[in-house]
């Protein structure tokens, strides 16, 4: 383990025994502060991120100052919760999330169906997953693997404690960790899976408009759902005030034609169609700091 490793893990443990004993109150202005010191050094994160918010809203430098100043609370606030989270009492954060649309997903479980819910990364993804936990409907999600490898447990520990069952993305050590086969039986038995799909920069990735350019994003929400007959269900998860809220859309509709992987791409950009509209409605709660499009990319060394 590394230095730079041992402080991540350090600073991570101490946000978790310390920061849930804060009145929250004072952590949520210390978190801001955060925020806003990120925010006028204005480094490379900062200035990643308003070259993104530029392709969703079009506007001008002041606009964007000002729309990167919001995003970057609302993506602290996201780390001031999730060390909070485990402290909080699930039935109020199920009573303050404010959905709309949620029938989509309970409708089709009672109908015997699995769900594949496809999210970007927006809001607070773990209340959101305390939400549908308390409404009777745990799930199942994967996760890549954190360096180092307590911190990854650490996570996983979290996760579990409030309701999920975390796959990780790749075993220890590397190589594939089969996820994919576990996430196909339980949505084959009618359970609920959900996973991060705005961005997947890998050749795997399904390549998308979004946002008037080309970018990828991952390809195992449409696989899984042709695979196993799942319905696949974009949410968007947003902050509303103090309380939480999400949008769950209707399935996106699988063609009648078209070969497996047609039928992928066309599922993909369905859900990107969603999470444009979504994103486009709560910019400052979308916490894309890195690289998404195809021509903000560094150009690849070619393969020998």
């Amino acid at each position: 383990m590394t230095l730079t490793d041992r402080i991540v893990a350090s600073a991570y443990t101490v946000g978790w025994a310390v920061v849930r004993f804060v009145p929250e109150k004072v952590a949520a202005f210390v978190f801001r502060q955060i925020a806003d010191v990120m925010w006028r050094r204005r480094g490379k994160s900062v200035r990643r991120l308003e070259s993104n918010l530029a392709r969703v809203t079009g506007g001008g430098e002041a606009s964007l100052r000002a729309l990167s100043k919001q995003g970057l609370r609302s993506y602290m606030r996201y780390w001031m919760e999730i060390f909070r989270l485990p402290a909080m009492d699930p039935k109020q954060i199920h009573a303050r999330t404010h959905s709309h649309g949620e029938h989509h997903i309970f409708d089709t479980v009672a109908s015997g169906r699995g769900v594949v819910i496809a999210l970007p990364h927006m809001g607070n993804w773990d209340a959101a997953g305390i939400w549908l936990v308390q409404s009777g409907h745990p799930f199942t999600t994967v996760m890549e693997r954190l360096k180092p490898e307590t911190l990854f447990e650490k996570f996983v520990a979290f996760r579990t404690a409030i309701g999920m069952e975390v796959l990780p993305l790749t075993a220890k050590g590397g190589g594939t960790a089969h996820a994919f086969g576990t996430l196909a039986q339980r949505t084959r038995a009618g359970g609920v899976v959900c996973l991060p799909a705005d961005r997947d920069l890998t050749e795997s990735g399904v390549e998308v408009d979004f946002f008037g350019a080309r970018t990828r994003m991952a390809a195992g929400p449409a696989l899984l759902a042709l695979q196993t007959g799942a319905a696949l269900l974009p949410v968007i998860i947003y902050f509303d005030g103090d309380d939480w809220g999400l949008d769950v859309h209707p399935e996106v509709p699988v063609p009648d034609e078209g070969t497996r992987q047609e039928k992928a791409a066309a599922l993909t950009q369905g859900m990107a169609a969603a999470f444009e509209k979504g994103i486009a409605e709560h910019p400052d709660d979308w916490h894309m700091l890195q690289r998404l499009w195809l021509d903000d990319l560094e150009p690849r060394e070619p393969r020998p």
